[in-house]
């Protein structure tokens, strides 16, 4: 089991940056619906593959493992990161390994969300819906299908303020294919 031992943090050990007020330094926490847009082209990559990969990512907190190395309108990262998917009906998320964080999956809106795990030889498939919520730890294969009649809205946040690009299946065409990094 992992255990992470975390310093206490007390409210004098918080300093507001140099230079700036309380409201200042809050407006630089926070990330407005109005101010994001959806973003086809993190991932674009594998719809160009292959249509049945196409979704969109919303960066809120950190640029999330889609590859793109930066987004001056997300709030900086500090423990995690945040954003939402939009995955189209029919379309998934294929089968990929982060090995440096956990990944959360949040469903906001979606009736049929095939989770697909793989590990160590054991392939096992959970469906979920509206609020359900799965945490897979780092080292296990996760990908998700939309297997509903409408596009499908998920939070999803992985433990770590940079992560890893993942890494594909050997087997799986997207572990051949080229990317350009964003």
């Amino acid at each position: 089991m992992n255990q992470h031992v975390k310093e206490e943090i007390l409210p004098e050990d918080v300093k507001i940056p140099e230079g700036k007020t309380l409201a200042q330094w809050l407006e630089s926490r926070t990330a407005r619906f109005s101010t994001r847009e959806l973003d086809w082209n993190a991932l674009k990559f594998q719809a160009d593959f292959d249509p049945k990969y196409k979704r969109a990512q919303m960066r809120y907190v950190g640029t999330g493992a889609t590859g793109v190395n930066a987004d001056s309108n997300t709030v900086p990262a500090e423990n995690f990161t945040f954003s939402t998917m939009v995955l189209p009906a029919g379309c998934e998320g294929p089968l990929h390994l982060h090995t440096d964080a956990e990944e959360v999956f949040f469903i906001m809106r979606g009736e049929r969300i095939r989770i697909m795990i793989e590990h160590n030889g054991q392939h096992e498939d959970l469906i979920l819906g509206n609020r359900d919520l799965i945490s897979v730890p780092p080292g296990v294969y996760r990908g998700l299908v939309n297997e509903g009649r409408e596009e499908a809205l998920m939070c999803v946040m992985i433990g770590s303020t940079k992560p890893e690009t993942p890494s594909y299946p050997a087997d799986h065409p997207l572990s051949k294919v080229k990317r350009n990094k964003a």
